[in-house]
Protein backbone atom coordinates (compact mmCIF):
# COMPACT_ATOMS: atom_id res chain seq x y z
CA UNK A 1 0.00 0.00 0.00
CA UNK A 2 1.21 3.52 -0.76
CA UNK A 3 0.79 6.70 1.24
CA UNK A 4 -1.60 7.90 -1.48
CA UNK A 5 -3.81 4.84 -1.15
CA UNK A 6 -3.84 5.17 2.62
CA UNK A 7 -4.85 8.82 2.43
CA UNK A 8 -2.05 10.06 4.68
CA UNK A 9 -0.24 12.34 2.25
CA UNK A 10 -2.13 15.37 3.55
CA UNK A 11 -1.49 14.44 7.18
CA UNK A 12 1.52 14.84 9.48
CA UNK A 13 3.03 11.54 8.34
CA UNK A 14 2.84 12.55 4.69
CA UNK A 15 4.32 15.98 5.35
CA UNK A 16 7.19 14.47 7.35
CA UNK A 17 7.81 11.90 4.62
CA UNK A 18 7.80 14.64 1.99
CA UNK A 19 10.32 16.61 4.08
CA UNK A 20 12.66 13.62 4.30
CA UNK A 21 12.37 12.88 0.58
CA UNK A 22 12.96 16.54 -0.26
CA UNK A 23 16.03 16.76 1.96
CA UNK A 24 17.45 13.59 0.46
CA UNK A 25 16.69 14.74 -3.07
CA UNK A 26 18.36 18.10 -2.51
CA UNK A 27 21.39 16.50 -0.86
CA UNK A 28 22.03 14.14 -3.76
CA UNK A 29 21.44 16.86 -6.34
CA UNK A 30 24.15 18.89 -4.65
CA UNK A 31 26.43 15.86 -4.46
CA UNK A 32 25.93 15.34 -8.20
CA UNK A 33 27.11 18.89 -8.83
CA UNK A 34 23.68 20.24 -9.70
CA UNK A 35 24.17 23.23 -7.43
CA UNK A 36 26.07 24.83 -10.33
CA UNK A 37 24.28 26.29 -13.34
CA UNK A 38 27.49 25.86 -15.36
CA UNK A 39 27.42 22.11 -14.89
CA UNK A 40 23.72 21.92 -15.65
CA UNK A 41 23.98 24.01 -18.83
CA UNK A 42 27.04 22.06 -20.03
CA UNK A 43 24.76 19.36 -21.45
CA UNK A 44 23.53 21.82 -24.09
CA UNK A 45 27.13 22.33 -25.23
CA UNK A 46 27.78 18.55 -25.31
CA UNK A 47 30.55 18.90 -22.71
CA UNK A 48 29.03 17.23 -19.65
CA UNK A 49 26.10 14.82 -19.66
CA UNK A 50 25.79 14.52 -15.88
CA UNK A 51 22.17 15.71 -16.08
CA UNK A 52 21.28 12.93 -18.50
CA UNK A 53 23.15 10.29 -16.52
CA UNK A 54 21.91 11.25 -13.06
CA UNK A 55 18.28 11.82 -13.99
CA UNK A 56 18.28 8.82 -16.33
CA UNK A 57 19.61 6.63 -13.54
CA UNK A 58 16.90 7.96 -11.22
CA UNK A 59 14.18 7.15 -13.78
CA UNK A 60 15.50 3.64 -14.40
CA UNK A 61 15.84 2.97 -10.65
CA UNK A 62 12.29 4.17 -10.02
CA UNK A 63 10.91 2.12 -12.92
CA UNK A 64 12.69 -1.06 -11.81
CA UNK A 65 11.70 -0.47 -8.20
CA UNK A 66 8.03 0.10 -8.98
CA UNK A 67 7.87 -2.88 -11.31
CA UNK A 68 9.51 -5.15 -8.71
CA UNK A 69 7.28 -3.94 -5.87
CA UNK A 70 4.17 -4.26 -8.05
CA UNK A 71 5.16 -7.75 -9.19
CA UNK A 72 5.70 -8.74 -5.56
CA UNK A 73 2.28 -7.43 -4.57
CA UNK A 74 3.75 -4.78 -2.28
CA UNK A 75 2.59 -1.74 -4.27
CA UNK A 76 -0.61 -1.41 -6.28
CA UNK A 77 -0.05 0.75 -9.36
CA UNK A 78 -3.61 2.08 -9.18
CA UNK A 79 -2.70 3.47 -5.75
CA UNK A 80 -0.11 5.79 -7.29
CA UNK A 81 -1.30 9.16 -8.56
CA UNK A 82 -0.89 9.57 -12.30
CA UNK A 83 -1.68 12.97 -13.86
CA UNK A 84 -3.79 13.25 -16.97
CA UNK A 85 -2.19 13.97 -20.34
CA UNK A 86 -3.07 17.17 -22.19
CA UNK A 87 -0.86 16.80 -25.25
CA UNK A 88 -0.62 20.29 -26.77
CA UNK A 89 -0.22 22.45 -23.66
CA UNK A 90 2.26 19.96 -22.22
CA UNK A 91 4.31 20.02 -25.44
CA UNK A 92 4.38 23.82 -25.37
CA UNK A 93 5.16 23.77 -21.66
CA UNK A 94 8.04 21.36 -22.25
CA UNK A 95 9.42 23.63 -24.97
CA UNK A 96 9.21 26.70 -22.73
CA UNK A 97 10.81 24.75 -19.88
CA UNK A 98 13.69 23.76 -22.15
CA UNK A 99 14.23 27.31 -23.36
CA UNK A 100 14.19 28.56 -19.78
CA UNK A 101 16.66 25.85 -18.79
CA UNK A 102 19.08 26.91 -21.54
CA UNK A 103 18.74 30.62 -20.78
CA UNK A 104 18.82 30.40 -16.99
CA UNK A 105 20.95 27.32 -16.46
CA UNK A 106 18.55 26.03 -13.82
CA UNK A 107 15.32 24.15 -13.36
CA UNK A 108 13.17 24.98 -10.31
CA UNK A 109 14.47 22.07 -8.21
CA UNK A 110 18.14 22.61 -8.94
CA UNK A 111 17.69 26.37 -8.47
CA UNK A 112 16.59 25.69 -4.89
CA UNK A 113 19.72 23.61 -4.41
CA UNK A 114 21.78 26.44 -5.90
CA UNK A 115 20.10 28.95 -3.60
CA UNK A 116 20.94 26.78 -0.60
CA UNK A 117 24.55 26.86 -1.86
CA UNK A 118 24.48 30.67 -1.97
CA UNK A 119 24.15 31.14 -5.75
CA UNK A 120 22.66 34.56 -6.49
CA UNK A 121 21.75 33.63 -10.07
CA UNK A 122 19.57 30.87 -8.61
CA UNK A 123 17.70 33.51 -6.59
CA UNK A 124 17.12 35.57 -9.73
CA UNK A 125 15.92 32.46 -11.57
CA UNK A 126 13.48 31.52 -8.79
CA UNK A 127 12.13 35.07 -8.73
CA UNK A 128 11.51 34.81 -12.48
CA UNK A 129 9.81 31.43 -12.00
CA UNK A 130 7.54 32.92 -9.34
CA UNK A 131 6.71 35.91 -11.54
CA UNK A 132 5.98 33.66 -14.49
CA UNK A 133 3.72 31.46 -12.38
CA UNK A 134 1.73 34.48 -11.19
CA UNK A 135 1.46 35.79 -14.74
CA UNK A 136 0.14 32.42 -15.92
CA UNK A 137 -2.45 32.42 -13.13
CA UNK A 138 -3.82 35.70 -14.50
CA UNK A 139 -3.91 34.68 -18.17
CA UNK A 140 -4.96 31.03 -17.71
CA UNK A 141 -8.74 31.71 -17.67
CA UNK A 142 -8.41 33.25 -21.12
CA UNK A 143 -6.55 30.26 -22.60
CA UNK A 144 -8.38 27.50 -20.74
CA UNK A 145 -9.51 26.00 -24.02
CA UNK A 146 -5.90 25.49 -25.04
CA UNK A 147 -4.72 24.39 -21.60
CA UNK A 148 -7.13 21.45 -21.70
CA UNK A 149 -6.65 20.55 -25.38
CA UNK A 150 -5.35 17.22 -26.56
CA UNK A 151 -6.83 15.40 -23.58
CA UNK A 152 -5.69 11.77 -23.52
CA UNK A 153 -6.78 10.98 -19.99
CA UNK A 154 -4.31 9.03 -17.86
CA UNK A 155 -1.92 7.66 -20.49
CA UNK A 156 1.07 5.43 -19.76
CA UNK A 157 3.74 3.97 -22.02
CA UNK A 158 2.39 0.41 -21.64
CA UNK A 159 -1.03 1.63 -22.79
CA UNK A 160 0.34 3.67 -25.70
CA UNK A 161 2.81 1.01 -26.90
CA UNK A 162 0.52 -1.92 -26.23
CA UNK A 163 3.19 -3.61 -24.11
CA UNK A 164 3.32 -4.99 -20.60
CA UNK A 165 4.85 -2.93 -17.80
CA UNK A 166 7.75 -5.38 -17.59
CA UNK A 167 8.50 -5.02 -21.30
CA UNK A 168 8.40 -1.22 -21.09
CA UNK A 169 10.65 -1.27 -18.02
CA UNK A 170 13.18 -3.38 -19.94
CA UNK A 171 12.88 -1.02 -22.93
CA UNK A 172 13.55 2.00 -20.71
CA UNK A 173 16.59 0.27 -19.20
CA UNK A 174 18.07 -0.58 -22.61
CA UNK A 175 17.38 2.93 -23.93
CA UNK A 176 19.08 4.46 -20.88
CA UNK A 177 22.17 2.26 -21.23
CA UNK A 178 22.49 3.15 -24.91
CA UNK A 179 22.05 6.85 -24.13
CA UNK A 180 24.69 6.69 -21.39
CA UNK A 181 27.15 4.98 -23.73
CA UNK A 182 26.53 7.54 -26.48
CA UNK A 183 26.87 10.44 -24.03
CA UNK A 184 30.19 9.10 -22.75
CA UNK A 185 31.56 8.90 -26.30
CA UNK A 186 30.46 12.45 -27.06
CA UNK A 187 32.03 13.70 -23.82
CA UNK A 188 35.34 12.06 -24.68
CA UNK A 189 35.25 13.44 -28.20
CA UNK A 190 34.55 16.97 -26.99
CA UNK A 191 37.27 16.71 -24.34
CA UNK A 192 39.77 15.59 -26.98
CA UNK A 193 38.82 18.50 -29.25
CA UNK A 194 39.15 20.97 -26.39
CA UNK A 195 42.56 19.56 -25.45
CA UNK A 196 43.70 19.84 -29.07
CA UNK A 197 42.64 23.50 -29.23
CA UNK A 198 44.44 24.30 -26.00
CA UNK A 199 47.63 22.56 -27.07
CA UNK A 200 50.59 24.85 -27.72
CA UNK A 201 52.22 24.97 -31.18
CA UNK A 202 55.16 23.06 -29.73
CA UNK A 203 52.89 20.35 -28.39
CA UNK A 204 51.13 20.21 -31.73
CA UNK A 205 54.40 19.67 -33.62
CA UNK A 206 55.44 16.95 -31.24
Amino acid sequence: MTSYAQGILNGPEGLFLALLVGLGFGFWLERAGFGSSRKLAAIFYFRDFAVLKVMGTAIVTAALGLWTLNAGGLVAMDGIFQPETFLWPQLVGGLLFGVGFVMGGWCPGTALVGLASGKLDALVFLAAVGGGSLAFAFVEPGIRGFSTSGAWGVSTLPDILGMSSGQVTLLVLVAALLAFAAATRVERSMAARLAARQATPTDGKE
